[in-house]
């Protein structure tokens, strides 16, 4: 069967408010980076959280490369203009992410070193990040990922960051609305990036928040999204600045999506059940989380074909095969992110794993990413599953 109606991996759902406010900044003539959007977006996003201070950037990446300029000048002062903060020192980070993670080290021409992912929740390993300390006892960063909206083993991490007087960036760029403990996501670091990509589960189209629990920290990173001008007549820049501000409308976008955070979520985690009881029998598993002590956002459902049943024989299956199968069908599944490792750009950045074998790397080449759209139907799903299961006949 082929869908007529294309079935993607996670699409922006729509409700009608959002145009509401987009009208209203048009009505009112806030367009630019300024406006009543803005301004109660970043109370919203602060409150469910649970941090003190929000500011809206125009992308999740700008939020995360000002995380990790402020760590840098947090840790070694202003730098030069025209030099990095980080000038070749090394920063630990999550190896099984999206680029733009270990992008906004570089462009502080920091040195990232990965850090293998652990089984349990697909995160970073704390036993890894404890042995890369222990070789490399001087860094003072680290950049911690919530994969897939997955939480992270925080309280492990958090206290190994502590024991070696390390800050702590934490990019839930995929988790907003997920939480650990009973605490949300994007409250745990020293510095925190959320995104509203338009692929995430709250969106704006494009657009992403800094998130603090300092008031002079938020002032700065205000200061360096809208160029770093000073408060004079004129226009005085004393530091390097950016443009990252978000737009009034955009904010007004997301914010007409923010009061349905916890319908898309139950909608995401509705998708990864029935993924799971669908394929019970079959030698898979779905992205695994900690179901004592997390919540994840259920952003994508992933599963990882079983060890025993990668290959071409009977009962057997391998990602390639699955996704062509989907693709045939007019469903859109992907590849798990490709560790940064293994990635062209990093190959010669150093990598610690916990105990000689790559996780991230058997994870990638067993695992994918499943449609996961809210707007997919349950009969839409059980075609979906039906045609796996089928691809291990």
């Amino acid at each position: 069967m082929r869908f007529e109606q294309k079935v993607w991996l996670s699409s922006p759902t729509m409700h009608g408010d959002e145009i509401k406010y987009v009208t209203e900044a048009y009505e009112t003539n806030w367009m630019s980076t300024v406006g009543a959007n803005i301004n109660e977006l970043e109370r919203l996003v602060a409150e469910k959280v649970g941090v003190k201070y929000a500011v809206a950037l125009s992308a999740g990446t700008a939020a995360l490369h000002l995380c990790t300029r402020l760590a840098g000048v947090t840790l070694y002062g202003m730098p030069q203009v025209g030099k990095g903060v980080l000038q070749g020192r090394k920063v630990f980070c999550s190896d099984m992410t999206f680029a733009a993670t270990l992008n906004s080290v570089a462009y502080e021409n920091g040195e990232a070193v990965f850090i293998d992912s652990e089984r349990d929740t697909w995160n970073m390993d704390p036993v890894a990040l404890e042995k890369a300390f222990e070789k490399y006892p001087d860094v003072r960063l680290v950049v911690l990922v919530h994969l897939y909206g997955t939480p992270a083993k925080v309280d492990e991490i958090r206290g190994i960051c502590k024991k070696h007087g390390a800050l702590l960036v934490e990019d839930a760029a995929e988790s907003f609305g997920a939480s650990y403990k009973g605490v949300q996501t994007g409250s745990f670091g020293e510095f925190n990036a959320i995104s509203f990509n338009g692929n995430k589960i709250i969106t704006g189209s494009s657009g992403g928040m800094y998130l603090t629990d300092k008031k002079e920290d938020a002032d700065r990173v205000r200061k360096w999204s809208t160029q770093s001008r000073e408060p004079a007549p004129w226009y005085q820049h004393e530091e390097i600045g950016y443009n990252y501000r978000m737009s009034n409308v955009i904010a007004g976008v997301v914010r007409g999506q923010l009061p349905y955070l916890e319908e898309h979520i139950a909608q995401k985690r509705a998708i990864y059940e029935r993924y799971k009881e669908g394929f019970k029998g079959l030698p898979v598993q779905m992205n695994p989380y900690d179901a004592v002590n997390s919540v994840p956002n259920f952003w994508l459902s992933c599963m990882i074909i079983d060890e025993c049943a990668v290959g071409d024989g009977r009962a057997q299956s391998t990602p390639a095969k699955i996704l062509e199968r989907l693709a045939d069908m007019n469903a859109e599944g992907r590849p798990i992110w490709k560790p940064m490792h293994m990635q062209p750009m990093y190959r010669n950045h150093a990598f610690v794993t916990a105990a000689g074998t790559d996780v991230g790397a058997d994870i990638f080449a067993r695992g994918l990413c499943l449609p996961s759209d809210n707007k997919m139907t349950p009969d839409q799903q059980d075609v979906i599953i039906a045609a796996i299961r089928d691809c291990f006949t």
